[in-house]
């Protein structure tokens, strides 16, 4: 008898804006940890985010020519269809060529045909949703996903609740223990570590109205005795650089992206952010005083939704987008001079942390590969193959024909049905299917 499998094999999917990225590569890392054996592919959308950061972490990324339906009048629009069917026919050949046991989709479009081919496949499938307001790829997902993990509750307006499991948002875990971080962060910055530091972030892709009141204001936030680290975005990055470049401000810096984000929460005293789910969930856990400023360009408003559970509770500022022109700055430098204040929101939003949210879905995921057969030694000789319209997959103890067959291959795998038809014996490898299912059953 062969051995048995030691280790799973694990598709990734989706992308387009780090609070997709960030959580599935902690996802994958959270695997690693139970298992370092464990296969890990991630499929993305070409030219996004992800085709350069998940290399970064140390995994495969393959890209698939797919991007969002645009929601208004434009010409990208009639790509839309050709993108889709291309992206399909890549995605089954990854699932034919990877024999993954599990497929996770974290959100965004590039999670959608892979994880639907994951699906048609019969594979057992994971959805990760970050938000308090469902994204619609997710939502199309749901119906045939196993589990569902989400960080809020009331994700039963958008999901099966027999399926949700409220684990919290995965995040990297170098953010979990700072202190040891502290000095190797501000030479890293090139910044005082006696000076109150102020942490400001716009998302991977930037915030506007943030930048703007930074831009505004900054000079005063430094005349008034700290230091400011600042997350412009790649969107922003060339026109801060034409106001700032040449007035070498002492104690700020700025950068399009900051890759170390230990690094720059580990010098933060207090936090300037947007409430995108992934930063909250990171502010919550490095337990950093904050303002945010929900971006009011998202669907539902559901960073507002974000923010306010979080205000609610005590545990952060709300600085709305229309007044940050005019607030955002003052509140700043408000919070900075108020250590009471900080040591209070600090508290409070502590307690609305989920550390262990990557290592709760990471073991979601193992056990419905078990539960898929992985472990059983039929199902490391499992097997795909076509015959002239259909591929066939056999796992666990059974054969499994995906879609219509031929009629005597039919009839092996499923004696119990009548056949549909006389299209022929066509399956060149009928006979191994059918003796791999008389063996199983024996």
């Amino acid at each position: 008898m062969p051995n048995e499998k030691d280790h799973i094999k694990v598709i990734i999917s989706g992308g387009g804006t780090g609070g997709h990225v960030y959580p599935a590569i902690a996802i994958a890392n959270a695997l690693k940890e139970r298992n370092p054996k464990t296969e890990i592919l991630f499929v993305g959308a070409e030219g996004k985010m992800e085709m350069e950061k998940v290399p970064l972490a140390g995994y495969e990324i393959i890209g698939l020519w797919i991007s969002g339906l645009q929601r208004r009048l434009t010409w990208k629009n009639l790509l839309f269809p050709i993108k889709l069917i291309s992206s399909s026919l890549k995605s089954r050949q990854i699932i034919r060529k990877f024999k993954p046991d599990v497929a996770v989709g974290v959100g965004g479009y590039a999670s959608s045909t892979i994880v639907k081919a994951a699906q048609a496949a019969g594979l057992p499938t994971v959805l990760q949703e970050q938000n308090g307001y469902a994204g619609l790829t997710n939502k199309l997902l749901s119906k045939n996903a196993k589990k569902i993990c989400v960080a809020y509750p009331g994700m039963e307006t958008y999901f099966p609740k027999e399926k949700i499991v409220q684990t919290g948002n995965p995040v990297r875990q170098d953010i979990v223990d700072l202190e040891k971080y502290r000095e190797e962060a501000f030479k890293h910055f090139g910044l005082d570590p006696n000076t109150k530091t102020l942490l400001v972030l716009g998302g991977s892709l930037g915030a506007r109205t943030i930048n703007n009141s930074l831009k505004a204001g900054v000079e005063l936030i430094l005349a008034a005795g700290y230091q400011v680290i600042w997350q412009t975005g790649k969107f922003y990055i060339e026109e801060i650089r034409a106001v700032f470049d040449e007035k070498k401000l002492k104690g700020l810096y700025f950068n399009d992206f900051l890759n170390q984000m230990n690094l720059a929460y580990a010098c933060a005293d207090v936090v300037v952010s947007r409430a995108g789910a992934l930063s909250i969930s990171e502010l919550c856990l490095t337990g950093k005083p904050s303002i945010l400023v929900p971006s009011p360009n998202v669907a539902e408003d559901h960073q507002t939704k974000n923010a306010m559970a979080l205000v609610n509770e005590g545990a952060a500022i709300l600085v709305k987008d229309v007044e940050a022109n005019k607030k955002l700055i003052g509140e700043t430098i408000d919070l900075l001079k108020n250590e009471d204040k900080q040591a209070q929101l600090s508290i409070e939003i502590k307690k609305l942390a989920r550390p262990n949210a990557a290592q709760d879905i990471a073991a979601i995921v193992e056990e419905l590969a078990n539960k898929n057969g992985y472990a059983t030694p039929t199902y490391r000789q499992r097997v795909f193959h076509r015959d002239r319209w259909n591929w066939h997959e056999r796992t666990g103890e059974v054969v499994q024909a995906r879609g219509q067959t031929s009629s005597r291959l039919r009839q092996n795998l499923y004696p119990t049905y009548p056949s549909s038809g006389a299209r022929g014996n066509n399956c060149s490898l009928h006979r191994r299917c059918s003796a791999y299912s008389g063996r199983n059953k024996s």
